[in-house]
């Protein structure tokens, strides 16, 4: 029986790049070819090590030898409320991740200690930036006015109890922010979305999950962020009716996701896709529908896709 022709290289390469760090270190070891393949800059565009416990000396030495300047991607994992010694990050090592990997556009960090971390010591090149259980100081984003802030575009922060309204205004203010995510930080209220709004005109997809906001929080968001085209807003026990007519003028909205409580009607709901000729999927979370109730919404909005979940 014939042997088997080899992959082609694009095809390994293409392959150890889905490969956890380990895996990847591991196929280095094999033979001469799979080294090569295994150091090849495409592997190494997206690398995720939230999956492990690694140290400030292992993240330096991925920084300074294997981490190449194609890197586009970056998840890291490190420690809460670590001494001093055990921080991951610093500012010098930041400054090393910004001249190694002048490409890199996302940083994802979880469990991560940034009470010595500026956050105008974030790569200039990060546009993306997802913050999960990290420890984030009161003035974390309140810059300087001689220091340029990171060019942040798209924003995500969840299960950051610290997180409030004024680190909303602070990082609103300064970036001009497309997408903002916000998941169980209950100290976002109305007050906070009045304040950042008028920052937030550029907006295109907005998530708020487990924030303390009503009426008052949509009627804003109605006002200022007339670019949105995603709106989740999941867990708000206090919107009523006079809340959701209030984005209305959300001409541009294709997505929309809400949790309804007894404080809002289906009728409501009717109404904006009436008035919202963009809209073509709306999910429906909370309170529960009968199916032949929602067939019937559904036959007479036929370009909209509605779905519930209870």
């Amino acid at each position: 029986m014939a042997a088997r022709p080899p992959l082609p290289d694009a095809v390994l390469v293409r392959v150890l790049a889905l490969l956890p760090l380990r895996d990847r270190l591991r196929a280095a070891r094999v033979c001469r070819r799979w080294q090569r393949l295994a150091q090849d800059r495409a592997v190494w565009t997206h690398v995720d090590l939230s999956p492990h416990r690694i140290t400030r000396r292992t993240l330096w030495h991925l920084v300074r030898h294997r981490l190449p300047g194609s890197l586009c991607s970056l998840r890291l994992r490190g420690a809460p409320r670590s001494g001093g010694k055990q921080r991951l990050l610093s500012p010098a090592l930041l400054a090393a991740l910004r001249n190694r990997c002048p490409q890199l556009h996302r940083l994802c960090l979880t469990e991560t200690d940034l009470r010595r971390v500026p956050y105008e010591s974030m790569p200039a090149s990060v546009t993306t930036l997802e913050l999960s259980l990290c420890d984030i100081p009161d003035a974390w984003f309140r810059v300087s006015p001689s220091v340029p802030p990171p060019q942040v575009r798209h924003l995500a922060i969840h299960s950051v109890p610290t997180f409030s309204d004024h680190h909303l205004v602070d990082v609103s203010s300064q970036n001009h922010l497309k997408t903002l995510s916000l998941c169980g930080t209950y100290r976002i209220t109305d007050m906070g979305i009045r304040a950042a709004a008028p920052h937030l005109e550029e907006l295109e997809r907005l998530v708020l999950r487990h924030c303390i906001i009503g009426d008052a929080a949509m009627v804003f968001i109605g006002r200022h962020m007339r670019q949105l085209r995603h709106l989740e807003i999941s867990n708000a026990y206090f919107l009523t009716n006079r809340g959701l007519v209030a984005i209305v003028t959300l001409e541009h909205l294709e997505t929309l996701r809400l949790d309804l409580y007894d404080l809002v009607s289906l009728g409501t709901v009717i109404a904006l896709l009436q008035v919202l000729p963009r809209l073509n999927h709306l999910k429906l979370g909370g309170t529960c529908f009968e199916d032949e109730l929602l067939d019937k919404i559904q036959e007479n909005f036929p370009h909209c896709t509605i779905s519930h979940t209870p």
